[in-house]
């Protein structure tokens, strides 16, 4: 019987999105097996939309139960392996417990030493790999083989596909646009997971893509869009359509699969899109860990401006806007946009 693989990533969506080639490249390697993602509740949307994952473990859901129900779902699952993509404590000490026969995580954190029976010498602070290829050395004692892959290879493992269809009213509202026109999604801030570009910048964007005859529609979560109210009022006359709070994470992937493209931080939305196959243009600073090098989304029509200098020191102080990101100028966003088709 092909085997079950439990693969763990209870962290960010975009950082979900990018363990996705894990689970495509077992895949590969095991065809028939069984992968359940293992993750946070507002991540469930993700697993059911890509094609390489069986079925979502709610890892929040399960640290409700009593911990001997906690260790019997984990051993109902019988999986030959379980792979902490993103270390969580509870969980490695759970897979113990149940008995799973492979148990895989880095050696970085020493409660992996007392959990763990294969331990991976994984450093991604100074690593020149993509977030994605570093997932992927968690498979070596699965398979030596299984790694390293070009970043071209990888990329074609970070997919997605719609789980649930895009309610009428908003299909009409994309569909309206006239023959030259792109309905383009601008998602303006990050929750403090990314350096951001600027209101002011994604003001004059919209501004300018208004003035290229395109429709800009704007997303973001109900808290943001509270927060972002009088801004959006201020740029009203350039946007289509503001849809922040509008839409809970199926839905909002629906969205950007219909769609032309998103501009973005390095943001979840940012990777959902470019792991649909959309036009996916990412604003990033060039320090590192936050660089492109590391964190680019991947996919057939995903792209990244960083502002071309050395990173300075400033950037490092300051936890989400950065004198570097900003620099990008609008008009060198709304030019590549210009080019979409």
């Amino acid at each position: 019987m092909p085997p079950t693989f439990l693969v763990s990533r209870p962290d960010a969506i975009g950082d979900v999105v990018l363990t996705l080639p894990v689970a495509g490249r077992l895949r590969q390697l095991f065809p028939g097996c069984r992968v359940v993602l293992v993750g946070r509740s507002y991540t469930a949307a993700v697993a059911a939309a890509c094609p390489w994952v069986d079925e979502f473990l709610d890892l929040d859901e399960l640290l409700t139960l009593s911990e001997p129900t906690q260790v019997m779902r984990l051993r109902a699952y019988d999986a030959a392996a379980i792979i902490h993509v993103f270390p969580h404590r509870k969980l490695a000490q759970l897979a113990l417990q149940a008995a799973i026969p492979l148990r895989i995580g880095t050696r970085n954190r020493w409660w992996h030493w007392l959990t763990c029976n294969r331990l991976v010498a994984l450093s991604r602070r100074h690593s020149p790999l993509h977030e994605a290829q570093l997932n992927l050395q968690l498979l070596t004692p699965l398979a030596p083989a299984a790694v390293p892959l070009a970043l071209p290879a990888v990329a074609e493992l970070v997919r997605l596909e719609p789980a649930v269809p895009l309610r009428p009213a908003l299909r009409q509202l994309l569909d309206a646009r006239r023959a030259g026109q792109l309905n383009v999604v601008l998602h303006p801030r990050s929750r403090g997971s990314a350096r951001e570009w600027g209101l002011a910048n994604f003001g004059e964007l919209a501004r300018l893509l208004h003035a290229a005859g395109h429709r800009v529609l704007m997303s973001g979560t109900a808290s943001e869009g509270e927060e972002l109210a009088g801004w959006l009022r201020e740029y009203a006359d350039f946007i289509t359509a503001d849809l922040t709070g509008q839409l809970e994470l199926p839905e909002f992937i629906a969205l950007l699969a219909a769609a032309d493209g998103i501009v973005a931080g390095s943001t979840g939305p940012l990777h959902l899109a470019a792991a649909l196959g959309r036009h996916a243009l990412g604003l990033y600073p060039p320090i590192r860990p936050m660089h492109p090098g590391r964190w680019a989304p991947l996919g057939p029509r995903a792209e990244y401006l960083v502002f071309d200098r050395p990173a300075c020191q400033d950037c490092r102080a300051r936890p989400v806007a950065c004198a570097c990101i900003r620099a990008i100028g609008p008009a060198t966003v709304a030019a590549r946009v210009a080019v979409w088709r």
